[in-house]
């Protein structure tokens, strides 16, 4: 008997390791994979067995009291209340495209063959048939486009570093996934390690670098032992001949998600933002061209390589194209990652596969693209999930984090939590941010409280102009899209202190 028990961080806060050791302690002759999880948390701990017919068959939301009455289920001798059926059938599952998270809840992280035995290296081995130039050639053809914030082309930015001179260049992971509602990174590093290993050793081959760094948050203990230990039997599978790859650990600064700040992290200095030009590409690391690029970017590769640019392109709407690992959290009865293809209505995300809010209150608001992100009301649900499409909506789509409010939401108070959340996290490197954040979450306590309300909205969007224009980097640039969206949608909870200084 084969059994599957997800070592996810997700699960283990809910006693998957408890549940995997009553399992080992009930059934010793069984063989036990933890696995990462399959990203429906919902169901946590989801224990399979894997069947005569090669399909797996779910138990959902098992403790380890379950286990002596999961035995005979688990046999197939009789039915259980907790079951799910195959699970690759389950509809949250079934309706999802997943070209990244292909295997996370399938493999054993921490087996190189198992990888293999899944398509894993194959891109690996393509790129290197294929050499620098045919690598970036198809990274830039299948229209893969940064996954950790302003969607920016991957393919020019490898060219760039591939064609820059220099006696050392660096790839660099941006793995400080501070976004709220953000789980992705976590996820496929605790789950699928090879594949963002592999994804670095490709774009290690395309622009000549000998050395690369994984920058992964400390709030992320499980993700960084799992890494560490992958790599590790990566390097004695002989994957990484010629590039050393190592994990750091950042210190949970949420300003050192943005390169450049990171980029000083990882000298031991500050976490301060850089001015730019000029560009990491050119001079980053070290002062040598570096390319940074975050986890999903660089996990999107491998099967790029594999199948072949257009296989990817195929994906999509516009110039958005493949598919986008989106994060269902807050309010939300169905919890946790679905990867599809750019072009699905935020409406469809919250209502149809995420069921909606979990209270059963109404929703009235959802926040994309982490604490950054804009605000959407209901009317603005049929916005498709594509990054053109919410910049015209005057949103982000960022990591893809999608953060669900129910009714009883202040929009106001959120506002202000942007100003507030800005001002603690600022690096203090440029003004507009290190002191418009403080100043923001002055005149909106003064908004709520009901002083010169219409003259104080009016100070308010000067000076999330100011932060916009004039902040070095998106932490300052960014904080504007939260308060301008709930100014702008939610009036209503802005003028209650109007009503009352009437009162």
């Amino acid at each position: 008997m084969k059994l599957f028990v997800p070592r996810d961080a997700a699960a283990l806060a809910v006693g998957a390791d408890e549940v995997a050791a009553a399992l080992a302690a009930t059934l010793p002759e069984a063989t036990i994979v933890r696995t990462g999880s399959r990203g429906m948390f919902e169901l946590e701990p989801l224990v399979e067995v894997a069947g005569a017919d090669g399909l797996r068959r779910g138990f959902a939301r098992i403790s380890a009291e379950d286990v002596p009455g999961l035995v005979p289920a688990l046999r197939a001798e009789a039915p259980h209340p907790k079951a799910v059926g195959i699970v690759d059938e389950i509809p949250f599952l079934r309706r999802q495209t997943r070209l990244t998270f292909a295997r996370c809840g399938l493999v054993d992280p921490l087996s190189s063959s198992d990888y293999a035995a899944h398509g894993g290296w194959r891109g690996l081995a393509r790129a290197r048939a294929l050499g620098p130039a045919g690598v970036v050639d198809a990274v830039s053809r299948s229209g893969l486009r940064g996954r950790g914030g302003a969607g920016f082309p991957a393919g020019i930015k490898w060219n760039t570093v591939r064609e820059a001179v220099s006696d050392r260049k660096y790839v660099v992971c941006n793995a400080d996934e501070g976004d709220s509602g953000t789980f992705a990174d976590r996820m496929l590093m605790e789950g699928d390690p090879f594949l963002l290993i592999e994804g670095m050793a490709i774009a290690a081959l395309a622009v000549g670098a000998s050395s690369g760094f994984v920058y992964v948050r400390s709030e992320y203990p499980h993700a960084i032992r799992t890494l560490r230990a992958a790599i590790e039997e990566a390097r004695g599978a002989g994957m990484l001949e010629g590039f050393d790859l190592q994990v750091r650990v950042g210190a949970g600064a949420y300003v050192c998600g943005e390169e450049t700040a990171l980029l000083e992290s990882l000298e031991g200095k500050r976490g301060q933002v850089r001015a730019k030009p000029p560009l990491p590409a050119l001079q980053g690391l070290f002062g040598r061209p570096t390319l940074v690029n975050n986890v999903l970017t660089l996990a999107a590769v491998p099967f790029i390589l594999a199948e072949g640019p257009q296989a990817y392109a195929d994906f999509g709407m516009g110039r958005s194209r493949g598919t986008m690992p989106i994060q269902l959290a807050g309010d939300i009865r169905n919890g946790g990652l679905f990867e599809t293809a750019f072009g699905v209505t935020l409406g469809e995300l919250v209502d149809d596969i995420g069921g909606g809010t979990l209270s059963g209150r109404p929703v009235r608001a959802v926040q994309v693209g982490g604490p950054l992100g804009a605000y959407f009301p209901r009317a603005l649900f049929d916005t498709p999930f594509d990054y053109e499409a919410f910049t015209e909506a005057g949103g982000l789509i960022g990591h893809g984090g999608v953060v669900v409010f129910n009714d009883t939401v202040d929009m106001a108070a959120m506002a202000r939590f942007a100003m507030a959340f800005c001002a603690a996290e600022s690096c203090g490197k440029c003004t507009p941010c290190r002191l418009g954040a403080v100043r923001g979450a002055e005149v909106l306590d003064r908004i709520i409280a009901g002083d010169r309300v219409t003259a104080n909205l009016a100070l308010l969007e000067d000076l999330c102009e100011t932060m916009q224009l004039g902040s070095l980097c998106a932490l300052g640039g960014f904080t504007p899209y939260p308060v301008r969206s709930a100014v702008r949608h939610f009036p209503g909870d802005f003028d209650r202190g109007l009503e009352a200084a009437a009162e």
